[in-house]
């Protein structure tokens, strides 16, 4: 991938920050415990916890020691920040033109574990993004273990993960997030799933629009990066991810689509271009 553009500024380095062990926002042990074994797969916390994106939020102290990069740690933060930078540019040329204005996330870089309005994240997890503070989190040893555990190597897979927290955040000025959350406290757990499902596949369509549009535009793209884009989304799907903890696949408990759906609606995404098209709620086919 060449990612030799702007760096957004929009990037809140925590990594270091000496928190301590935080607790969960409006939650005890159990709260914890779900948390963690959401982000752990990579499933927005709030889609679990069914809170309400428009809730007021009530955020902790920033860090309060700096943080000693590692060796290629700076690389891949700069990396990241390119990338954020290039997915809000596109964003906010998109949104102009449904007559919208896009509003920045910010990215939050941590170690160790790190608050957010929708709860504690520990060590292990994977990235996420929160609707009550407009915050992508992510700890960049994830990419490591996009490589090594999931076999999803490369820049563009790691661009990939980007984007599809970027698409939440896309979700969440459109309103769709705070429609979804509200109809799955409403369902029962299949149908709460089923919409996690469609929600996520548009959050991979909305990654691959990104894609289509920073190729156009800034021809971003070198060989092997479609490729790499695509098998991390299939990577991350949930029946290989059952498959691999479990030994075995449960269709009915999916939260974010099989590796084919993944691969597919990040196809969709990139081959049109267009937010109407990534409408996966209406889908009859996903």
């Amino acid at each position: 991938m060449r990612w030799t553009g702007r760096r957004s500024t929009n990037i809140e380095d925590r990594r270091g920050g000496g928190r301590g062990v935080p607790v969960a926002v409006g939650g005890g042990l159990g709260t914890i415990v779900i948390i963690l074994a959401a982000l752990f797969f990579g499933i927005d916390p709030s889609v679990i916890l069914q809170t309400d994106p428009s809730a007021p939020v009530t955020e902790a102290p920033g860090p309060s020691s700096p943080w000693q990069t590692q060796p290629g740690q700076d690389e891949v933060r700069d990396f990241v920040s390119v990338v954020l930078a290039d997915t809000e540019d596109t964003w906010a040329e998109l949104f102009r033109r449904m007559n919208r204005e896009y509003q920045n996330p910010k990215l939050v870089l941590f170690t160790g574990s790190v608050q957010s309005a929708c709860g504690i994240a520990g060590a292990a997890v994977g990235p996420f993004y929160c609707p009550g503070d407009h915050k992508l989190y992510l700890d960049l040893s994830f990419f490591r273990e996009l490589r090594s555990r999931f076999g999803a190597p490369g820049d563009f897979a790691q661009a990939y993960v980007i984007a599809h927290e970027v698409g939440h955040h896309v979700q969440t000025l459109l309103g769709i997030s705070e429609q979804i959350a509200r109809s799955r406290q409403r369902a029962d757990r299949a149908t709460a799933n089923a919409l996690s499902v469609r929600q996520e596949l548009q959050a991979d369509c909305f990654a691959g629009v990104w894609a289509h549009h920073a190729q156009r535009t800034r021809q971003v793209l070198e060989e092997g990066d479609l490729e790499e884009a695509l098998g991390a989304a299939a990577a991350i799907g949930d029946d290989r991810l059952q498959r691999q903890a479990q030994g075995h696949v449960a269709p009915e408990s999916f939260t974010h689509g099989s590796s084919a759906q993944r691969v597919r609606w990040f196809k969709a995404g990139f081959d049109a271009g267009a937010v109407r098209d990534c409408d996966s709620f209406r889908a009859e086919r996903l």
